[in-house]
């Protein structure tokens, strides 16, 4: 078995075993859905290279306000993470992204990575929307509330709500 099908071989028995939705885009790249608590779903590519295996998963469009302090807080995180770290793209939007060698693939590793990836996104969410996002979110509210929509999944932010709005619908 080649070292690119070894590999492949290795992914998905992770991927099913863990029970995850995944998309193989090609030999050596898949597409997996992590389901999370906060941010409901973080689409994760793991990508095998010739050299390495590169992770990659979107976090959030650019923030809208506060950028140094939304930035800084995630630079923060950076320190205390496991084989990946928040980057940014040429327009700001944020990424999760790591690269390790090929000779790191093995389940416990691959599991691990999976879990540090729906970890990091999962719990920095909420904070790192609240930081970049405080102004939309209030409109969003206050738009819901005057139509009568629910704000079930701005719970999180409840905090943000006018006073007469806070009320869960």
């Amino acid at each position: 078995m080649s070292g690119q099908a070894r590999h492949d071989a290795m992914l998905t028995e992770v991927f099913d075993s863990a029970e995850l939705t995944y998309e193989r885009e090609r030999p050596g790249a898949y597409l997996v859905r992590l389901p999370g608590q906060h941010k409901l779903a973080t689409m994760a590519w793991f990508i095998v290279g010739e050299h390495s295996l590169h992770v990659e998963a979107f976090f959030c469009r650019r923030p809208d306000e506060n950028h140094a302090a939304f930035y800084r807080y995630l630079l923060e995180k950076n320190g205390r993470m496991y084989g990946m770290a928040f980057t940014v793209d040429p327009v700001g939007d944020v990424y999760i992204v790591g690269r390790l060698p090929l000779s790191a693939i093995q389940p416990d590793e691959l599991d691990r990575l999976l879990g540090c990836v729906l970890t990091y996104s999962d719990e920095t969410f909420d904070a790192a929307l609240e930081l970049g996002f405080a102004t939309s979110i209030r409109r969003e509210w206050a738009w819901r509330t005057k139509r009568g929509e629910s704000t079930a999944n701005l719970r999180a932010f409840a905090h943000l709500a006018p006073e007469d709005a806070a009320e869960e619908k």
